[in-house]
């Protein structure tokens, strides 16, 4: 009973934060930018979706796949998306995205360099020549690979597909290598690990030096029982990921997301596991992008 009572005073305080801007609940229609269908934001963006629109009484937000990161900045910075995720080196790429606001830092994003079993390639280095994608135009991922590829001077053959079509391609042999920066774990590369032996590549002798040059990455250990690897865990890249909307966006509006986001996270959870390591005292941690001043007023009243 109590719950019920929880619930009901919760999805009233949110109408309340919604229309006190002069709108009304059914008013607020938002198109989500994600990522692929088999990455992590899409996954996320599904869940967010079905949260605001059960807590919040909206219209179900259109969650739309698209490249990645770079992709959803630009859609955000265009007006072609309300909400969008994206990586925090993805917001240096485009032009405009000053006018972004963050409503919260998400899960942190794992860059996993995923190699065939039966080359011999263990090392960055070793890539030079070989068939890898880069990632999808417009990715967070292509920009990761780019810039630790130029860092490193290594020079593969540059395919540029999704985490999907990259492990269909290496599943069909068509593909040596591919880069993914993604939460974990990522449901293409756990259905590739069933039927093909892979190796994810360590970067622990590259990563000081790299990340001197671009320090808004940082470093992590991706445990080897998150895909059943048989070469043990490996050092790599991490990336903070946020939840970005337009400064247009009005204060009670992004207020009431944010809340519906930390509300209905056990909701979340059930979409994807990394919504587990999503806190409010991090969330708030989102430079180089403002936090929305809605949102701040969030985690001031949380006492964040």
């Amino acid at each position: 009973m109590l719950g019920r009572v929880h619930a009901a005073v919760s999805l009233l305080t949110a109408a309340t934060v919604l229309t006190g801007c002069g709108s009304t609940v059914e008013d607020v229609k938002l198109t989500m930018a994600t990522g692929s269908e088999g990455g992590v934001y899409y996954r996320l963006g599904n869940g967010l979706a079905d949260i605001w629109s059960g807590r919040l009484g909206i219209v179900r937000p259109q969650v739309v796949a698209t490249a990645g990161s770079k992709d959803n900045v630009t859609r955000l910075v265009n007006n072609q998306a309300q909400v969008g995720f994206s990586q925090a080196d993805a917001v240096e790429e485009v032009e405009g995205a000053s006018r972004l606001r963050a409503l919260a830092r998400m899960h942190d994003d794992y860059l996993q360099i995923i190699v065939r079993a039966d080359l011999p390639a263990t090392k960055l280095g070793q890539l030079s020549g070989l068939r890898v994608s880069i990632g999808a135009p417009e990715s967070g991922v292509e920009i990761i690979a780019r810039r630790l590829l130029r860092a490193e001077n290594v020079t593969p053959q540059e395919f540029h597909l999704g985490v999907e079509a990259s492990a269909k391609a290496m599943q069909e042999g068509k593909l040596d290598a591919f880069f993914w920066s993604g939460g974990l774990p990522t449901s293409s590369i756990t259905e590739l690990t069933k039927s093909l032996g892979v190796r994810m590549l360590d970067l622990k002798e590259e990563l000081p030096r790299f990340r001197q040059q671009y320090p808004v990455y940082g470093s992590a250990t991706l445990p080897a029982s998150t895909y059943n690897l048989q070469s043990g865990p490996v050092i790599t890249l991490v990336v903070r990921n946020f939840l970005l909307v337009s400064d247009s966006m009005p204060d009670d509006v992004a207020e009431a997301l944010v809340r519906q986001l930390f509300e209905g996270q056990p909701d979340l959870v059930k979409a994807h596991s990394a919504a587990r390591t999503i806190e409010q005292r991090s969330a708030i941690e989102t430079s180089p992008v403002p936090l929305h001043d809605g949102a701040m007023r969030y985690y001031r009243d949380s006492k964040v």
